[in-house]
């Protein structure tokens, strides 16, 4: 039996230090990215890696899902595999034995962790409409030495890929910035 660890913040400039302080786990799975990609790499790895018998630890439910199917799914195909989970913040843990309480409770700290990241989105884009009528919102600046760059290579022939590839940037990026010519 393993006892295996996930931890996940949203940005690589917060820290994960704060989450599972004080709990031992043979197995550390971080990920540095938005919980609402299910194809994180440190997630993935650890799914990978648990097997029947082991235990996930999880600082709380939103570390580990954004929305509340996933959330359901997940803990569900884990228990079904014989790997338990633990939420210490909610205090919770799934085995797989079937507990109408800890069901209950799942579905609704899961739902509550939606609606108020759904909220917080509203919120952000009422904040950018307020600031885009202020004049005060205009998005990033472009980088119009890049934009000059791509332009010239144009120029000489390349194809967009290339392009893309010689500037060290995304095809779209060459795509905006020729069709701003």
């Amino acid at each position: 039996m393993s006892k295996v660890g996930y931890i996940r913040v949203s940005t690589v400039e917060q820290n994960l230090d704060r989450q599972l302080s004080g709990i031992r786990v043979d197995r550390l799975f971080e990920d540095k990215c938005s919980g609402k990609d299910t194809k994180r790499p440190g997630l993935k790895a650890m799914l990978d890696y648990v097997r029947e018998g082991d235990e996930i630890h999880v600082h709380d439910i939103s570390r580990l899902a954004r929305n509340l199917e996933d959330l359901l799914t997940m803990v569900k195909e884990l228990t079904n595999r014989g790997i338990s989970i633990c939420f210490h913040k909610e205090n919770l843990t799934f085995t797989g034995e079937a507990s109408p309480m800890q069901e209950l409770m799942l579905s609704m700290l899961g739902s509550v962790y939606q609606f108020e990241r759904s909220m917080l989105r509203e919120r952000q884009l009422e904040g950018i409409q307020q600031a885009k009528a202020k004049g005060k919102y205009k998005g990033r600046p472009t980088d119009s030495k890049l934009h000059d760059t791509i332009k010239r290579l144009k120029t000489e022939g390349l194809s967009l890929r290339n392009i893309a590839k010689e500037c060290g940037c995304a095809l779209s990026t060459v795509q905006r910035a020729l069709s701003t010519e």
